[in-house]
């Protein structure tokens, strides 16, 4: 069976409920990672944005140190380096944590992007008008700015369905570390790793259709997006 192409192990294992599962798995590492990168990248994003130098400073660090370091060393750092210091994480745990931190490095840049694009007069006039700071960014910058950052925010996502397949290293069982579990039981090695790409080409693009509806959501009543504003964070976070 190891031998030259198999039809029937190639259609045995395409709906294999071990890989299924680690499709579940790569969903989900997937969503906690993007909600968990949104909630720091903004929060990295509004500091960067800021004034106040000690709150600007570590912000651009941060930045700067988890988009100019490869995840797979974040994280094998988290998973075999942290326990030296007396904190030791279990896969799933490290697993989030390193995508989590990874990806809010570069969601910051994203939103930050889109908060800059809206011209600093709609801000004053806001102001004028006696909206506090957090009203103005709730009610006038946002939902002009997530037209522009949904895009890019997207093409993130979409990204992360299959950077995922990095913390297998860690031993996460999501879709190739069970792929590759298979692969060393069965010596299917083509048959298998086919399965895999095609359940990560289905996953991305059912995102790419959600993806279409929530920008046509966002750009109702708007003209063609100009994406200049946001196209520099956007060659950034190709990885």
């Amino acid at each position: 069976m190891g031998q030259g192409w198999s039809w029937p192990g190639f259609t045995a294992y395409l709906f294999n409920p071990y890989i299924l599962g680690g499709a579940v798995t790569t969903v989900w590492l997937t969503l906690a990672a993007i909600a968990g990168g949104l909630v720091l990248g903004f929060g990295l994003a509004l500091a960067r944005l800021s004034p106040r130098r000690w709150l600007s400073g570590p912000a651009f660090f941060y930045i700067w140190l988890f988009r100019g370091t490869p995840l797979l060393v974040q994280l094998i750092i988290i998973y075999t380096g942290l326990p030296q210091l007396g904190l030791k994480l279990s896969v799933i745990e490290s697993a989030l944590l390193g995508l989590i931190l990874n990806e809010a490095a570069y969601l910051a840049e994203i939103i930050r992007g889109g908060i800059q694009s809206i011209p600093a007069g709609q801000v004053n006039a806001s102001r004028a008008m006696g909206f506090t700071d957090a009203q103005t960014m709730r009610y006038i910058v946002m939902p002009q700015a997530m037209r522009l950052i949904v895009p890019t925010l997207g093409n993130s996502i979409n990204g992360l369905l299959k950077t995922t397949s990095i913390t297998s290293v860690i031993s996460m069982e999501e879709l190739l570390r069970r792929t590759q579990v298979l692969i060393q039981e069965k010596f299917m090695v083509l048959e298998l790793f086919l399965v895999a790409a095609l359940y990560y080409l289905l996953l991305t693009t059912l995102w790419d259709l959600v993806q279409r509806r929530i920008e046509r959501y966002y750009g109702r009543g708007y003209g063609p997006v100009d994406h200049a504003p946001l196209r520099a964070a956007e060659l950034m976070e190709q990885r």
